[in-house]
């Protein structure tokens, strides 16, 4: 059993969770849905440069059976590759795994391969490196004969892809423990090989090939990613692909003669890593010893005798050297040495290795042998450059010591130390604090990722020891500036002003346990307080007289940031920032789109006249018009000459003229006079996972392709009062994977119920008809039954634009969606002719109303009872298994037609059970073990006590109402039960509850 780890983070970091993912192995391919945005499962091959790829997993590239076409003719004998196959296969496992968290060049993922045992008494199975992880794994291997057993690393080579899982072979109880022989001398130019694996344990794949070089240098998967060096490569043309990963390469005899490794994504081409050095290793992990790695911090490549003279070899060194090896056709040439390395200052680029310690060595095993068994000591090195012999004393170090074996969690980052693998692939030092997984606090400006933090508040961070004790002195919520520079450009420094998040995620080291293949969590407690806010005065800008009476409302414009810890509801994105209109300044009011402010988790920051930064809350978000109001405290702006929008009473109409006062897409003022182009309602497309877009309101548009630069701002008249709101409304998702956005305006009016009644301290008991409306024309309403009259009321009580609105959804579960019914037209309500969208909001009161209504060409009075709106939003949120938890938000209820339950899957974190097993978002959970589960409280008690390290059958239903049945193994140690709680009275306000389970 997988023991509890105490003292969680806050929250799974938000950078891993993501809307939609690719399927997990027990999910059923008719019910997959294109709405969740599947991006493939994760394979290795995403990383790889265009001609070089490891074998990973992907379902489509399953491996191809060599078997015989069926004959009429009399059935042939046995091969002794036949009977060699019966007995290897039950030594080849099928690895499903997990890497739960960003580590050094990799970041969380869920993937499949190949292992085989080779030793069957300790139950020690071999598989590549990039399979073991190097960092947190989780996993299990299914036999030959479908039983599965845990698995965990007890040993990764720190620059070989090779590594050891460890099981308990008394696990497997209906079929014999096999191991394979490791026989790396029996690999030959020309011998004929199988490449034998299991493909999701599913189907035995076999290849053939011959193998016809021996001294290939690494293949290259491209960058910030990991790559073998220092070794030589097989090479075959065996054609293997996803899945293939660990599987070994045998002969006749059914003897291993190397691992499989990678391969060409052009050509029937594969790279098979050497046993040499994996024989050597597995006898110390057999005897239980550490495994003796060393390393003088240089980059060897094998070049041939006609290269090697170009740089300078001697001819009587060449002749000597051939004339002691005939079968010898070049030797090894140092192609980096990393700065501040053992051999940095004394050897360089393009030298040729003649001797070590006296011992000719032209090649990597004999190189490798010397370093291993010369850890800490040193060794005499001679080199030839330019044609000059060079005798060298380099002290060889300890390659465990620079291979990073812990990482620390903060601000929804995490960080580990510079690895070997990193500083040799980019000629850098090997030291310093990089940034493995860039999200939280630590998504900085500038590339992806690949970031060294150089200092944090202007504190210097060498190591990841010192990082940790300039983090451990920073109060929370402190606003620092963080200096940092790419790993790929040490040329150019940059420096970010973050706000230390240590209220929403865990402040926490990591060290590796290989005894138990678990990382041991060291918790640094609570944090700093956040320093008192001392108020200060500032000053806005002041645009020029010529912008007339508007000029001043630069002074309603202020800058709102946004950050939310977790993905709800849909939305696409963990940070947004743009501008917000000041509505109430004695109050503290502001108002913004939606789009920046979605939801009510997570940490809002105001800044006042571009220089004062302050904190901010929300505290309405409206259900269906893209406006949020939010607050903050006016006594921390002292005396800046902030200013309440003055709100107009007029509304705006088709040509009025208005002026934008609005910050564009780089936060810049832009003030400029121009005109409404047209006013419609706003239907704006629902995206495939349901998230927030406004509706049942009308957009503003101006004559201005200047507009569409602006993501937030205000509309005035002449006079200087505000009449309109400018905002950006998040839209569906395009086929190029991005999202959408509108830019339209708002009348202020729309948030006139709302804004009254806080400035009273009142509570906003509005409701709602549950539906969503789209405008009609007169043309298509008299096709669908509309009469003479009644197109002559639509026409007097609307000169400007003749319309009348369609229903074109209810909402699932709301009490209207009994009486209103889709593609209904709304004629009147309480006797009113409706035309215009607003004319609806003023009816938000009544929990009852008088519909006229036309359906199927019969007019009808209907009663119609409403439902009260919140403005809180999502309230609750349960994580589970790396799972994102909610009740179905207003997008979900507005797109579906039932509710299978209230347990919605809003999002999953990548590397987690519910990643790997197929809790998909946007499907519902229902049962837990046969346990009907309608609500978060019913999941919790049905799943509290089910003991860790254990699978749980999960009842799923899909968006499109298809049942499935899943299977996901608990792993508490990585993914607890936490259930969060909206509660105002906590600093952040919310309350979280870490779970214990059985």
């Amino acid at each position: 059993m997988i023991p509890q780890q105490g003292n969680q983070p806050l929250l799974p970091k938000e950078r891993n969770f993501e809307g939609g993912d690719s399927p997990a192995p027990n999910q059923h391919p008719a019910k997959r849905r294109k709405r969740e945005d599947y991006n493939g499962n994760s394979s290795f091959e995403e990383q790889t440069t265009e001609n070089e790829h490891r074998d990973g997993i992907k379902e489509e590239d399953n491996m191809l059976l060599d078997e015989q076409p069926a004959s009429d003719i009399a059935p042939l004998k046995p091969t002794k590759w036949q009977s060699t196959i019966e007995k290897v296969v039950k030594a080849i496992v099928s690895i499903r795994f997990s890497q739960v968290a960003a580590f050094d060049t990799e970041g969380p993922e869920t993937s499949e391969a190949s292992g085989f045992i080779v030793d069957a008494k300790n139950g020690i199975i071999l598989t590549n490196r990039h399979v073991a992880c190097a960092g947190p794994f989780v996993g299990e291997a299914v036999c030959h004969d479908h039983e599965e057993v845990d698995v965990y690393p007890i040993y990764r080579d720190p620059v070989h892809d090779f590594g050891f899982l460890k099981f308990d072979p008394s696990k497997i109880k209906y079929m014999p423990v096999t191991q394979v022989e490791l026989r790396p001398e029996l690999a030959k130019v020309g011998l004929d090989i199988r490449v034998v694996g299991n493909d999701a344990g599913e189907k035995l794949s076999i290849l053939a090939g011959s193998i016809s070089r021996l001294d290939r240098n690494t293949p290259d998967y491209g960058d910030l990613t990991y790559n073998d060096f220092n070794t030589f490569y097989l090479q075959a043309a065996s054609s293997t692909s996803g899945g293939s990963s660990g599987s070994p390469v045998i002969d006749i005899d059914g003897n291993a003669v190397a691992l499989q490794a990678g391969g060409h994504t052009k050509a029937a081409t594969d790279f098979f890593l050497p046993l040499d050095r994996i024989k050597r290793a597995l006898q110390y992990v057999q005897r239980g010893e550490p495994v003796p790695r060393g390393d003088i911090q240089t980059q060897f490549v094998y070049r041939p005798f006609d290269e090697v003279r170009r740089l300078g070899l001697k001819a009587e060194t060449e002749e000597k050297l051939r004339k002691e090896n005939k079968d010898e056709i070049g030797m090894l040439v140092v192609e980096t040495v990393l700065p501040e390395g053992p051999a940095h200052g004394k050897m360089e680029e393009g030298d040729i290795l003649l001797t070590m310690n006296g011992q000719y060595i032209t090649r990597f095993v004999p190189l490798e042998a010397m370093l291993d068994s010369n850890v800490d000591k040193d060794i005499d090195v001679v080199i030839e450059r330019g044609g000059k012999t060079l005798e060298l004393t380099v002290q060889v170090g300890n390659l465990h010591a620079i291979t990073p074996d812990r990482y620390v969690e903060v601000g929804g980052s995490k960080l580990n130390e510079v690895s070997y693998q990193l500083a040799r692939a980019y000629c850098v030092p090997c030291r310093g604090v990089y940034v493995s997984e860039p999200s939280g606090m630590f998504r900085l400006d500038g590339p992806d990722n690949g970031w060294i933090v150089k200092s944090v508040d202007d504190k210097d961070t060498p190591n990841l020891d010192t990082f940790i004790e300039v983090m451990k002195t920073i109060p929370d919520r402190a606003r620092v500036p963080i200096v940092y520079y790419s790993i790929a450009d040490t040329h150019t420094i940059l420096v970010s002003v973050v706000q230390v998040d240590r209220h929403w995620s865990g402040f926490r080291l990591a060290v590796r346990n290989d005894k138990t293949g678990l990382w041991d969590y060291t918790d640094y407690g609570k944090p700093i307080p956040p320093r008192p806010i001392e108020p200060s005065t500032k000053r806005f800008i002041e645009l020029d007289d010529s912008l007339g009476a508007s000029k001043e409302l630069i002074r309603c414009l202020v800058k709102v940031s946004y950050y939310m810890p977790c993905r709800l509801d849909g939305f696409p994105r963990n940070r947004k920032l743009g501008a917000g209109v000041i509505i109430d300044k004695e109050r503290g009011f502001v108002v913004v789109a939606r789009s920046i402010v979605p939801t009510a988790m997570g940490d809002l920051t105001i800044t006042v006249a571009d220089s004062l930064v302050i904190p901010g809350k929300v505290i309405y978000l409206h259900p269906t018009h893209n406006y949020a109001i939010v607050k903050y405290d006016p006594k921390l702006i002292g005396d800046t000459n902030v200013l309440s929008a003055p709100l107009s009473d007029k509304t705006l109409e088709q040509g009025h003229r208005v002026t934008l006062v609005a910050h564009n897409h780089n936060q810049r003022p832009v003030c400029l006079n121009t005109v409404v182009t047209d006013i419609t309602c706003v239907t704006i497309p629902h995206n495939g996972t349901p998230r927030f877009r406004g509706i049942n309101q009308d957009g503003i548009t101006l004559d201005t392709p200047l507009a569409l630069q602006c993501s937030s701002g205000l509309l005035a008249s002449e006079d200087g009062k505000v009449q309109g709101l400018w905002l950006s409304y998040l839209g569906e998702r395009n086929m190029n994977g991005h999202d959408n956005e509108y830019h339209l305006g708002l009348h202020i009016s729309t948030l006139l119920p709302v804004l009254e009644r806080l400035q009273r301290n009142e509570p906003v008991n509005l409701r709602s008809l549950d539906i969503e409306l789209m405008p009609v024309q007169m043309a298509q309403a008299s096709a669908m039954g509309m009469s003479d009259e009644w197109i002559r009321k639509v026409q007097d009580a609307n000169h400007a634009k003749h319309q009348v609105f369609m229903i074109r959804r209810t909402e699932a579960c709301s009490e209207s969606r009994d009486v209103l019914k889709e593609l209904d037209l709304i004629l009147a309500v309480n006797g009113k002719v409706i035309t215009r969208m607003y004319e609806l909001d003023v009816q938000y009161e009544a929990e009852e109303l008088e519909m006229t209504i036309l359906r199927q060409k019969k007019e009808m009075t209907v009663k119609v009872k409403t439902t009260p709106i919140s403005g809180a939003g999502t309230n609750r949120v349960v994580f589970w298994g790396g799972a994102v938890l909610q009740e179905p938000h207003k997008a979900v209820l507005q797109q579906s037609k039932t509710l299978p339950s209230k347990i919605y899957i809003s999002a999953r974190s990548k590397g987690s059970p519910a990643y790997m097993y197929g809790l998909v978002p946007t499907n519902w959970v229902t049962h837990i073990n046969a346990v009907k589960v309608v609500t978060l409280d019913d999941l919790i008690q049905a799943v509290k006590d089910i003991p860790d390290n254990t699978y749980v059958r999960v009842r799923c239903v899909s968006f499109d109402n298809v049942p499935m049945m899943l299977s996901v193994k608990m792993v508490n140690h990585y993914f607890p039960l936490i259930d969060m709680v909206m509660d105002p009275n906590e600093e952040c306000g919310w309350k979280k509850q870490t779970i214990n389970i059985a």
